[in-house]
């Protein structure tokens, strides 16, 4: 699902933002190439800051914030290769979802016959092409959503900034928004994508940037990251026919940490490993081996949420 890296399109160079007495941003640097990446942080741990320095809005306190090859804090030449989706509404409401995308357009310099046949293209991509002659005042939170949606991508930026852009959507309108975003990376564009739910992320990419009171503590691929948390045992829970000679059999392998069957249902066995490639690749020989019959097998640890679970509690 994550693009080839390629040369940065966003970078953060020792960034520090505060408010007041609170950092936002403490000493940040990152940087991000073409494709989608996932910014994950539990509530105040900067998101909102970050995405607001990479979109001009703020400017740091110190570092450099790059995006383009050009510094975003009120550059207009900037504005043109940027599209933002707030997580917050702030709409005429008065104006049709068209008129409102159509003021939009225009600030981007998209005009005339080429803005009418682009806006009825967005509204198509985002699914308001029925509905968006109808005044915003009335639209249901979804709607209101794919408006925003609209007007972000309506001049075809080079970088995506979405806040939470799930957030109001059935799951038909998420789906269409994740295949959206990914359409996007996939032309080459920067996506950077904010969200609190974890097993959705999983489905809209593996390349993630984690940022927890204000410091970054964790970006790349999901899966490499894991990999890297070497201090938490890797969880693997297997269902088979002879649970405790199979447990047996694994706690002598050198990868193993330890074997246990379950109390509460004497099927299961949870194993403990720091090599679950390792592991992986010997169970099927095990299992051979000793003639033992695996229903099924799988990790608590192979997901977002897990990882995600492991850098906070670390921080």
């Amino acid at each position: 699902m994550s693009q080839p890296t390629s040369a940065p399109m966003i970078a953060l160079e020792r960034v520090s933002r505060w408010h007041g007495q609170v950092i936002g941003l403490n000493d940040v640097s990152f940087q991000l190439p073409a494709g989608l990446t996932a910014l994950l942080g539990p509530n105040g741990a900067g998101k909102s800051t970050l995405l607001k320095l990479v979109t001009g809005q703020l400017k740091p306190h110190t570092g450099r914030v790059i995006a383009m090859g050009m510094e975003p804090f009120a550059n207009p030449t900037l504005a043109s290769h940027l599209g933002y989706c707030p997580e917050i509404d702030n709409f005429y409401e008065e104006l049709t979802g068209r008129e409102f995308v159509t003021l939009l357009a225009a600030m981007n310099g998209i005009q005339g016959a080429t803005a009418k046949k682009r806006i009825q293209e967005v509204m198509e991509q985002v699914g308001m092409a029925d509905r968006c002659d109808r005044r915003i005042g009335g639209y249901s939170k979804g709607m209101r959503q794919r408006i925003k949606v609209a007007q972000a991508i309506v001049h075809d930026p080079d970088i995506l900034v979405m806040d939470e852009p799930l957030n109001g959507l059935d799951p038909v309108g998420r789906r269409e928004m994740v295949e959206l975003m990914q359409s996007f990376a996939a032309r080459g564009k920067c996506v950077l994508v904010s969200s609190h739910i974890l097993y959705e992320v999983e489905q809209i990419t593996d390349r993630i940037l984690v940022i927890f009171k204000g410091r970054v503590l964790a970006q790349g691929n999901i899966h490499d990251i894991r990999d890297q948390i070497d201090k938490h045992p890797h969880h693997i829970r297997i269902i088979t026919d002879r649970p405790r000679e199979l447990a047996a059999n694994l706690i002598f392998q050198p990868f193993v940490l330890s074997a246990r069957v379950d109390p509460k249902d004497e099927k299961l066995i949870e194993v403990e490993t720091h090599q679950p490639d390792i592991f992986y690749g010997a169970l099927p020989k095990i299992a051979l081996a000793g003639n033992f019959q695996i229903e099924r097998f799988h990790s608590p640890d192979n997901n977002l949420e897990a990882v995600f679970r492991y850098l906070v509690g670390d921080a």
